[in-house]
C-alpha cells in the first residue's frame, strides 16, 4: 500500500508539474502573440502615414513637373494624372509662382484615393533652374478621410547621376483619423523618377523612394522607419509594390517586406525571433 501510495504522489506532482510547465507556454505564447498584434495595429498605421506623405509628395511633384516640361520643351505638356474634380491656379509674380491645387470638398484620385482641401505648392520663377526648391503646404485637406495638417520641402533635380528627376523632400505631418486617434510623421527621403517622365501617361509612372521617418501615435510611442530596399512605387497601385523597411521601437527592430512586385496590400513581417507574419496593410485594402 505504501508503495502505491508513493508512486501515486509522484504521478501526481509530475502531472502538476506538466500542467503548470503548460500554462506557462500558454502565457509566452499568448504573450507573442499580444505583442505581434500590437506591433502590427502601429505598423498599419504608421504605413498609411508613410503613403499620406508620398502620395502628397507626388501631387506636388506633378503639378511642378507639368510646367517644367513645358518651359523647357517649349512645347504644350499635360499630365492626366490629376483628375477634372481639381482645380490649378497659378500666380506669377517678379520671381515666384504659386499654385493652389484644389481637390474641393472630394475628389477621386485615378488610384483611388479619395482627396479634399488644397495642397500650395511656391518655387522660383525660373524653370531653366537644374534645381529648384519646392515649398508644399496643406489647408484643409484630408486624404481617405484623415484629417492632414503640415508641409514639406522638396529639393528637386531635373537630372540626377542617373539622368533621371529627382527630388529630396524633408516632411513634417500630423493625421487626426476617422475613429478620433491622432499621430505625427516626420520623414527624409529621396524620390528617384525611374519611370515614365514626360509620357503624358500617369499609369506608367515609376518611382524608386529611399530614406528614414518616424511615426509617433497618440500615446506618445515613436516608430522609426528605414529603407533597407528601395520602395518601387508604381501610380497605377495605391500600395508600394517592393521594397524592405525596417521599423523599431525603442531596442526592438522588426522588418516589413513590401512584396515582389504585385499590386497588393499585402506585407510579410519578420519579428526578432525569427517568425513571420503576413498581414494587410492600410484600411483599404482593394
Amino acid at each position: 500500500m505504501k508503495k502505491s501510495l508513493k508512486n501515486s504522489n509522484l504521478t501526481g506532482w509530475l502531472l502538476m508539474v506538466l500542467l503548470v510547465m503548460g500554462s506557462c507556454n500558454n502565457e509566452e505564447s499568448t504573450n507573442v502573440e499580444e505583442d505581434a498584434t500590437f506591433e502590427v495595429a502601429e505598423l498599419v498605421a504608421s504605413d498609411e502615414a508613410d503613403l499620406i506623405s508620398e502620395e502628397i509628395a507626388n501631387i506636388g511633384e506633378d503639378v511642378y513637373a507639368t510646367e517644367e516640361i513645358r518651359a523647357t520643351s517649349k512645347s504644350f505638356f499635360l499630365s492626366n494624372f490629376l483628375p477634372e474634380c481639381v482645380t490649378i491656379t497659378t500666380v506669377v509674380s517678379s520671381e515666384v509662382k504659386e499654385t493652389t491645387v484644389d481637390f474641393g470638398e472630394g475628389c477621386t484620385m485615378p488610384n483611388g484615393n479619395q482627396l479634399s482641401g488644397i495642397i500650395h505648392l511656391s518655387y522660383a520663377k525660373d524653370m531653366d533652374a537644374a534645381t529648384k526648391t519646392i515649398s508644399l503646404s496643406l489647408e484643409d485637406f484630408t486624404f481617405n478621410e484623415v484629417a492632414v495638417t503640415g508641409g514639406a520641402t522638396l529639393v528637386r533635380q531635373r537630372s540626377n547621376d542617373n539622368g533621371n528627376p529627382q527630388s529630396d523632400a524633408v516632411a513634417s505631418y500630423s493625421g487626426v483619423w476617422p475613429d478620433g486617434s491622432v499621430a505625427s510623421f516626420t520623414g527624409n527621403r529621396t524620390r528617384e523618377w525611374v519611370e515614365g517622365y514626360g509620357s503624358g501617361f500617369w499609369a506608367d509612372n515609376v518611382f524608386l523612394i529611399s530614406g528614414e521617418g518616424t511615426y509617433t501615435n497618440k500615446t506618445g510611442d515613436v516608430y522609426t522607419r528605414e529603407t533597407m530596399s528601395s520602395l518601387r512605387r508604381e501610380l497605377s497601385c495605391r500600395f508600394i509594390v517592393s521594397g524592405v523597411l525596417e521599423v523599431s521601437k525603442n531596442d526592438t527592430t522588426i522588418s516589413l517586406d513590401l512584396g515582389d512586385g504585385t499590386c497588393d496590400a499585402k506585407g510579410m513581417l519578420t519579428f526578432p525571433n525569427g517568425e513571420t507574419k503576413e498581414i494587410l496593410l492600410r484600411r483599404f485594402n482593394n
